[in-house]
């Protein structure tokens, strides 16, 4: 298992339990898959900003085939 750090942060109460509803899991879940959701924004911004700058050498008649 990789190493983890503790911390302790003040979260509001509110919010806290929207997110717990909205993950279906416990606060240290949450917060690990909230945190993962704001590392990955990066990636997503610079994989939109690549749309319709990427040829394929494969249509997606030939993806679709090779299910």
């Amino acid at each position: 298992m990789k190493p983890a750090r503790k911390v302790t942060v003040e979260l509001p109460e509110e919010l806290l339990k929207k997110a717990q509803l909205a993950s279906g899991a416990g606060i240290t879940q949450t917060i690990r898959t909230g945190l993962q959701l704001v590392a990955a924004s990066l990636a997503y911004a610079r994989l939109r900003q690549l749309r319709g700058n990427v040829r394929f050498s494969r249509t997606a008649e030939e993806l679709k085939a090779d299910r």
